[in-house]
């Protein structure tokens, strides 16, 4: 069954064509990813697909019968109400049943009504999924405004929504950004087993490899269909720029042969002639118009590194009760490449601002070389200075940039060896894509020469393209490196070893790359789980030995309690349901058994919430 068809699609702001007369139809049950370069117009067309932009020409069809959601970049949550609230957006029974019965459970209110509506509606599975994806996304605290919470909780709260929703057709615009790298796992696996057709921009490349059956690539205003997940789109890629390199071979050595005789032609012109001039014209404008291979290319000349680079000593830090390091030593090697992971909230960015001196510890020191410079790229990075144009903002820097051996570039050719053609130089830095104004924040610091590169969260909105890029350039970087990253892809391919926060203090350095260290834990599971076959719940995780260390003997056995409990109250939870359905004409035993159920229900919650707490140890 046909869910989408796009006819003769085209776009331009002002001047610029971002596509013209695209055309593409997606299937029932299909996982189609676009991809194309920043600035191309993924989000544009994005926001037409799903209504709210108008193309210049050209339609967009939907089945009639197909429900669609979109979860956005930058999502519009209403403020004024909760968590819950939001991600029961829809008004169907199910959706006012669930939140008339939390609002029963929250303010202690009888149950009777509430129970009723959810039997009705059928609300109870629905429910449990509301409260599965928003466990796994970390949104525990539901009659929290959604004016309340940071960014990246309320982009988290819209995911949810659209998940919820389990719409037939889903939009969506990097659903990975502001996830932790385990919820990141989680909605990859959701998805993959989901029957949702869905329509996604995304960067990250195993998400590319592990849930798409179909690539469209956006390029030069084209659009190029790959039939495969991202390892097939690599390799049909290559094999079209090979021919197309091929092709506009020829078409330069025939554009020479064109020149010379141009420039013999005598100047009386014959018709035969004539329309040989036209037709040197048109080849010229076809090898105008061939696209060029772009590559980034930074070369920098990186400053001297001493044999003193930086150095924790008995590190302590912690906010309240919330240990960030509990004592860590580390002292820094030239040229190491460390991945800096953990759940949010573990400490990582505190970790890098006591690196680079922004917070000062609680005890121990940290000390820093003198030939360390400091390149420091943020997740909020300062916004560019509006009205300022690109060219202006790199020559605030330097007018002319050191290179190695000697060299020097200017301003304008910097920008253009990080893909900013000069068309663009002289364009006001608030008119660029959100991956755009990355790439420049990013060039404006590699122009300092940092020896020491810190990296926190920098592919959010780069396109793949730069990040291949951006990839090939810190591989070959000879200073420090410290990436902190949600994109797994990222840091298996540039890591040599992790610094694994656990949110308790702990930090573990664990050698390999993450995929390593994530196929280690999940043999140490596996381990422990043969170890325990009898006992343990199959779906439930498994505590490995690893995390045994990290339980101190109390909190084990809090934790084998409520592995006990838990399916105790779920069994006398669905036994006093049963009973109230039966006592619905006894007002008495009506609110007995309510009151009883809502004792369970709550301690219940209360269980499962301390359950989750505990079992965040697991994934450090």
């Amino acid at each position: 069954m046909n869910y989408l068809s796009v006819e003769n699609l085209s776009k331009s702001y002002g001047i610029r064509q971002l596509f013209q007369n695209l055309q593409f139809g997606i299937e029932k049950g299909q996982k189609v990813a676009l991809l194309a370069r920043n600035g191309a117009g993924k989000t544009t067309l994005m926001n037409i697909l799903s209504g709210k932009e108008a193309p210049d020409e050209g339609k967009v069809i939907y089945n009639k019968e197909v429900r669609v959601a979109y979860l956005e970049q930058n999502p519009a949550l209403d403020f004024n109400k909760s968590v819950l609230e939001n991600v029961l957006k829809s008004n169907n029974a199910m959706s006012r049943a669930i939140a008339m019965y939390e609002e029963a459970l929250e303010k202690n209110l009888p149950l009777d009504k509430a129970m009723a509506e959810m039997e009705a509606s059928n609300a109870w599975e629905y429910e449990a999924k509301m409260k599965q994806i928003l466990g796994a996304l970390d949104l525990h605290h539901w009659n929290t405004l959604a004016g309340q919470l940071s960014g990246g909780q309320q982009r988290r709260v819209a995911l949810a929504s659209v998940l919820v929703e389990e719409p037939d057709f889903l939009l969506l615009d990097e659903p990975t950004n502001h996830l932790d790298l385990d919820m990141i796992e989680w909605l990859e696996n959701f998805l993959t087993r989901s029957h949702m057709t869905l329509f996604m921009i995304t960067h990250d490349r195993y998400f590319l490899e592990n849930i798409t059956d179909e690539i469209l690539e956006l390029e030069n205003g084209q659009l190029y269909k790959y039939k495969g997940n991202f390892s097939y789109y690599l390799e049909k890629k290559s094999e079209r720029e090979a021919l197309e390199a091929a092709s506009q071979e020829k078409q330069m050595n025939l554009f020479r042969r064109e020149l010379e005789w141009a420039r013999k032609m005598p100047r009386a012109r014959t018709v035969k002639s004539k329309s040989r001039m036209d037709r040197f014209q048109e080849l010229k404008e076809s090898v105008k118009r061939s696209p060029e291979t772009q590559e980034l290319s930074p070369e920098i000349n990186m400053s001297r590194l001493g044999s003193k680079i930086v150095e924790f000593h008995k590190v302590k830090k912690h906010w309240g009760e919330k240990k960030v390091l509990n004592g860590w030593d580390y002292v820094f090697k030239t040229g190491e490449k460390v991945g800096l992971v953990g759940p949010n909230g573990a400490g990582k960015t505190t970790l890098l601002k006591l690196m680079t001196l922004n917070e000062e510890p609680d005890g121990g020191k940290v000390v820093i070389g003198d030939t360390v410079v400091m390149g420091y790229y943020r997740q909020n990075m300062g916004e560019l200075k509006e009205g300022q144009r690109l060219i202006e903002a790199v020559r605030d820097i330097a007018e002319f940039i050191p290179l190695t051996k000697g060299r020097t570039i200017s301003a304008a050719q910097m920008l253009e060896r990080f893909l900013f053609p000069k068309p663009m130089h002289f364009q006001l830095v608030e008119s660029l894509s959100g991956g755009e104004r990355k790439r420049l924040q990013l060039l404006l610091i590699l122009m300092k020469n940092p020896n020491f590169l810190i990296l926190d969260e920098p592919t959010n909105d780069l396109d793949v393209f730069t990040l291949s890029a951006l990839e090939e350039y810190l591989m070959a970087y000879p200073g420090c490196l410290i990436i902190v990253s949600h994109d797994r892809y990222f840091l298996d391919k540039l890591v040599d070893h992790l610094f694994v926060l656990d949110g308790q203090g702990n930090v573990r350095d664990i050698i390999g790359t993450y995929q390593q260290f994530k196929d280690h834990q999940s043999q140490e599971d596996s381990a422990k789980k043969g170890l325990n076959k009898e006992t343990e719940e199959t779906e439930k995780p498994t505590v490995s030995s690893t995390t045994n260390k990290k339980f101190s003997f109390k909190e084990k056995y809090e934790w084998d309690q409520i592995e006990k409990r838990i399916p105790e109250l779920e069994k006398l939870k669905s036994q006093l349901e049963e009973k109230l359905q039966t006592v619905l004409d006894q007002h008495e035993a009506l609110m007995a058994t309510s009151a009883e159920l809502a004792a369970v229900i709550e301690e219940l919650n209360s269980l499962e919430l301390r359950w989750l707490e505990l079992s965040e140890k697991i994934s450090g």
